[in-house]
């Protein structure tokens, strides 16, 4: 059950995670999020993986949690608890990745969907593709993806989206910042294959150390941060790949990576 609730497929250090339950919108059942979780857990292991694109099958990318679920637990608190642990592990097991992570949306991103899209380091939507977190109309505020959204967006855009809880367009989701480019959706699969391939053309290691970086020091004050990212610096100019890369800079050729 596990496997079919994700179908997950591999292109020269390129891997494509996609959701798979079409008929829900890919909503994020309790199982799907435990199985997402292993998945993220053998992509952090596997050093032939680059970089991970996350999709979705059917008309849509992400409907957030899966309500019918919810109604038939009965709203149980144990329930409840540890599906929202788990869709919050899921979250920052992608920000922990040590790989980049692109969202490719189509259809809708709500609620916990959307919060996967603002979870992702970058993200690719159709232009038709629409965004929300739509909670506060059901009685239940999305607290859980306001946690990412709020890191990505201005706060009164941010607000905007949880206390209104409409749907906004692709454009506005790229004004707000919580997409990086919008293309047609006949594009959209080989625009963000090209983004991720020309990501999984740099060190790993390089893009490794950014990614932990940019996260650490977003949460501290300005003379912390610079005194964290600072000793970055200092490590990441040890290593053999930062050295090669300057290098091949400065000889005019084309790098070659070790990842260490």
């Amino acid at each position: 059950m596990s496997e079919s609730l994700y179908l997950r497929h591999d292109d020269n250090g390129v891997t494509t995670l996609t959701l798979n339950r079409p008929q829900a919108r890919n909503a994020l059942s309790q199982g799907m999020l435990r199985s997402l979780l292993d998945a993220f857990a053998a992509l952090a292991a596997d050093d032939s993986v680059r970089v991970v694109i996350l999709a979705g099958a059917g008309p849509a990318f992400c409907a957030g949690h899966d309500l019918k679920e919810l109604r038939a637990a009965e709203y149980a608190r144990n329930y409840t608890e540890q599906l929202f642990a788990d869709c919050a592990e899921l979250m920052q097991a992608i920000v922990k990745l040590p790989k980049p992570v692109i969202a490719r949306v189509h259809g809708i991103a709500t609620a916990a969907g959307a919060q996967l899209v603002a979870s992702c380091d970058l993200a690719v939507a159709a232009d038709d593709a629409r965004f929300a977190t739509p909670g506060v109309n059901i009685g239940l505020f999305c607290s859980t993806p306001m946690v990412a959204l709020s890191r990505n967006v201005a706060p009164k855009h941010a607000m905007q989206m949880l206390l209104g809880g409409d749907l906004i367009d692709a454009t506005t989701a790229w004004r707000f910042g919580l997409v990086n480019e919008l293309v047609p959706t006949a594009e959209l699969e080989s625009h963000t294959m090209a983004l991720a391939r020309k990501l999984a053309s740099k060190s790993p290691l390089t893009l490794a150390i950014g990614k932990e970086a940019f996260y650490r020091q977003a949460e501290l004050p300005l003379a912390e941060a610079y005194a964290y990212t600072k000793d970055v610096m200092v490590a990441n100019l040890q290593a053999q790949d930062a050295q090669e890369g300057i290098n091949a800079f400065i000889d005019k050729r084309v790098p070659t990576w070790c990842g260490r």
